[in-house]
């Protein structure tokens, strides 16, 4: 493979924010706005034949997507660097949307597994800026001529796909919260006139933000044995019953060691502990869990869930943010989520 920009190349990064920014950038409209995919990040290297998936971190993905490599040959400039994210769609109520849990379970160690999903739950590829064309390196040049080119290098297909643009900050605001309803999870804001700057956070991030009560249902115990790990959160169904929906982790030491005093006493019995599910990015990750009365009510932070009726989940690992004794654990239900609007994948993707 000869590419002016060869691999590994860190992806340039955003940093979040508050607001979308409207200013500060020296070409005529300020930013560009578009909507941010919730899948996995992809440096897309074509050299012909020859052509390496890599991950954010470096890793190769091609292994887990050998569909995508095929859709890639077929629907991407022969020789060219790109930068997206793999995505995989699924039909719910009639409607496309993004499907974590199924792009997840593409990372998968058996071949013969692989090759099942990838005809199952064929992925996807968004292109949302490029890096190089043919014999030319793009890096150094503004995103207004990177999105320019890769219009050209990513003409549209079955499989890949250019992602929507607009100069307009208040159609940006109006995607946060229609496109949800999609799968995706916020607006990326790009200087028109920024270079590409691998592994800085030079983009800016808009994520949605709510609240949440949940009824803490279990913990565990952090992998040094001091303290909490994570607090394993419930809410309420409609028939009452109550429902797993994710976790709160990431405390600081003083935190950890307080939190467990406050858990440790609600555990239902000493020798009680329960199997959660394995991980798929961690097989050595000790997932079991220790149950304890529903009493408690915490008040967590949380961007995105995921699924239908009583399997929702949220998408992401949520923060904790207080407790609520004023609270009463019947009425953390799923009645208090934010329902995204309705709205088709294909709909956000760019119109040709």
């Amino acid at each position: 493979m000869q590419l002016p920009v060869e691999p590994p190349v860190q992806p340039m990064l955003a940093k979040s924010a508050a607001a979308l920014p409207t200013g500060g950038s020296a070409m005529p409209g300020g930013w560009c706005y578009e909507p941010k995919w919730d899948g996995f990040r992809a440096l897309v290297f074509r050299d012909g034949a020859e052509i390496e998936l890599q991950s954010r971190s470096g890793k190769d993905l091609g292994r887990y997507f050998p569909e995508l490599l095929d859709a890639l040959r077929d629907e991407i400039a022969p020789r060219c660097v790109l930068d997206g994210e793999i995505v995989v769609p699924r039909q719910v109520d009639g409607m496309t949307r993004l499907d974590w849990e199924a792009l997840s379970a593409r990372i998968h160690p058996a071949d013969s597994r692989i090759h099942l999903l990838a005809a199952e739950t064929p992925a996807h590829f968004i292109g949302f800026d490029a890096l190089a064309d043919g014999d030319r390196a793009l890096l150094e040049g503004p995103f207004a001529d990177r999105r320019q080119a890769l219009t050209a290098l990513l003409p549209g297909g079955q499989w890949c796909h250019l992602t929507r643009s607009t100069g307009d900050p208040e159609l940006a605001a109006q995607w946060l919260s229609t496109f949800e309803g999609a799968g995706l999870d916020g607006v990326i804001a790009k200087r028109r006139d920024g270079h590409y700057l691998p592994g800085k956070r030079d983009m800016v991030k808009l994520k949605h933000s709510r609240d949440a009560d949940c009824v803490v249902i279990g913990y565990r115990i952090h992998k040094s044995g001091m303290g909490l790990g994570s607090m394993l959160l419930g809410l309420y169904d409609e028939a009452g019953d109550l429902q797993m929906v994710g976790g709160a982790a990431s405390f600081t030491t003083a935190a950890r060691v307080e939190l467990l005093a406050e858990l440790e006493p609600l555990r239902l019995a000493e020798d009680l502990v329960r199997d959660g599910e394995p991980s798929r990015w961690n097989s050595a990750a000790d997932k079991r869990w220790i149950p304890i009365r529903p009493e408690r009510i915490a008040e967590v932070g949380y961007d995105q869930m995921e699924g239908a009726g009583p399997g929702r989940r949220f998408r992401h690992a949520v923060t904790f943010r207080r407790w609520r004794p004023d609270r009463e654990p019947s009425s953390c239900t799923f009645g208090q989520l934010d329902v995204p609007n309705r709205y088709d994948l294909y709909d956000v993707l760019e119109s040709r």
